[in-house]
């Protein structure tokens, strides 16, 4: 399996906290060792840095954790392949263009029998079963919705619907971003925390880390950070349930829904 971090915040914030705790779990602390990915938004734009390597010992992951880029919305994948070759193309986070926006995607889990989902215009680079499962859903979402809708309820309930279907195929854990709105599917693991004033401490569970976030902080900051197993081990990390979406929007939980299947 895979782990997965995202993060979504009302203002610009760097991620180095959680991505120096997520990058030794790429083959030190944990064996995901086939590969990591992170892109952060800027506006409409993205920057995204990828290696097959182990993230543990990456150059690239090292220049990431100490060049603190800031965004309002990320998305990061360290790998354990299960499908599909050790090589750059099939290294998450993909990212496709739809409704003028940049999506990129990330996926946790395995899938079985996703040869035969129908992708359209949004056909697949590499060998995944992720990065055909979001060229699946893409193209489910623009047959739905030729233009995007303006109610965002509409948008993740289709959307729901859509993971749920994904989900019958073997275990689908997501991470989906526009640069807007920060969305999470879980079928097994997925854990989120949000973070405002008053900000404590914190301390990473794989490095001997501990940062004071009133420290790195203004009050009015809110900060929502996803991950598949919590990073920290003095927080109190929501565990997501199975068929459980959420969506958060500049660190705001705006979507709910728990599927009934």
């Amino acid at each position: 399996m895979c782990e997965l971090l995202g993060m979504s915040a009302n203002v610009p914030t760097d991620i180095c906290f959680s991505f120096t705790g997520l990058m030794q779990r790429g083959g030190n602390t944990g064996p995901h060792r086939d590969g990591w990915g992170i892109t952060f938004y800027e506006g409409k734009g993205f920057r995204t840095f990828k290696d097959p390597n182990p993230s543990c010992k990456s150059r690239i992951a090292e220049l990431v954790q100490e060049y603190p880029i800031k965004s309002c919305a990320v998305v990061s994948h360290i790998r354990q392949a299960n499908r599909g070759g050790v090589c750059l193309e099939n290294t998450h986070p993909f990212t496709r263009e739809l409704w003028g926006r940049y999506w990129t995607f990330a996926h946790n889990g395995q899938l079985t029998g996703y040869q035969s989902l129908a992708t359209g215009r949004f056909q697949p680079v590499g060998d995944t079963d992720s990065e055909m499962a979001f060229c699946w859903l893409l193209n489910q979402l623009e047959a739905k919705f030729p233009k995007r809708p303006t109610d965002s309820d509409e948008l993740y309930s289709f959307m729901a619907q859509c993971c749920d279907e994904l989900r019958q195929l073997g275990v689908y854990n997501m991470l989906l971003s526009d640069g807007d709105d920060v969305v999470t599917y879980c079928t097994n693991n997925l854990h989120w925390i949000t973070r405002r004033a008053p900000f404590g401490q914190a301390s990473l569970i794989d490095e001997d880390v501990t940062i004071d976030f009133n420290q790195e902080t203004t009050p009015n900051d809110v900060v929502t950070v996803v991950a598949t197993q919590p990073l920290t081990n003095d927080e109190n990390w929501h565990k997501m349930a199975a068929g459980e979406m959420n969506v958060f929007h500049f660190g705001e939980q705006i979507f709910h829904q728990v599927s009934s299947q």
